[in-house]
């Protein structure tokens, strides 16, 4: 990691979109989402920032991809979806894992992940791309969990990590705050989210559409509510 101000990337490999957003998250990490500018962002590698809107659109496209690219770091493997010797229990600690390095690694990264439209209203951060919600409701249903109960585990798992891990990202010296207002850095509309998501690519998550743009939220809460109340009362008698 080169020390702040001075320039970092120009030397080592040529420009890309890879390598902005690779040192957009240094960027975030070592000094919080406000320090990021398209200028700064170009000073840091050793260009002017016109030279970076060869890759990216503008901050707002930047952010997009920074929270992409960590997306993208969660995976569960293929073993891990169809192993035989593996149950559900055991996924969704993988998993869980997965996520909290994320948060760990790069917590002022992380509330990106939770605070940025996604491209469907029903993807919940932070399983946040169609390919880790078809690979999670895959991962269950081939486990013997029906689709409606894969759905349900999908929405309480996610509402668990979120809760926890923008905790550990505060801990960590997060800025927990509202959805930013875009600015008007180059070309950086995002586009607003849409209901119809093309999961025509994605089998499981094509059969469960229905049921995942359907809206529980107030029983959910009520039932984690008395989930919660319920443990405590446990840990009270022991």
């Amino acid at each position: 990691m080169s020390d702040a101000g001075q320039p970092r990337g120009a030397a080592r490999q040529p420009l890309s979109r890879g390598v902005i957003v690779e040192e957009a998250i240094a960027v975030i990490d070592e000094q919080g989402l406000t320090a990021l500018t398209m200028r700064s962002l170009g000073a840091r590698l050793g260009v002017e920032a016109m030279a970076l809107y060869r890759y990216v659109n503008g901050r707002e496209d930047l952010l997009e991809a920074v929270v992409d690219d960590l997306v993208d770091r969660i995976r569960l493997r293929p073993d891990d979806v169809t192993g035989p010797l593996d149950g559900w229990q055991a996924v969704l600690q993988r998993l869980a894992h997965s996520v909290r390095t994320i948060a760990v690694d790069h917590p002022k990264v992380f509330p990106l992940v939770a605070t940025r439209h996604p491209s469907a209203p029903w993807l919940r951060p932070p399983l946040r791309s169609l390919r880790l919600v078809e690979e999670f409701l895959g991962a269950l249903t081939s486990r013997g969990f029906t689709d409606r109960q894969a759905v349900g585990a999908y929405r309480i798992f996610t509402s668990f990590l979120l809760g926890h891990l923008l905790l550990d990202a505060a801990e960590h010296g997060a800025t927990t705050g509202p959805v930013e207002e875009p600015l008007d850095e180059g070309d950086a509309a995002v586009p607003a989210p849409s209901p119809k998501a093309d999961v025509s690519d994605y089998p499981t998550l094509l059969r469960t559409a229905d049921l995942l743009a359907e809206d529980h939220t107030e029983a959910e809460f009520e039932a984690a509510l008395e989930a919660l109340l319920d443990r405590l009362d446990l840990l009270l008698s022991q």
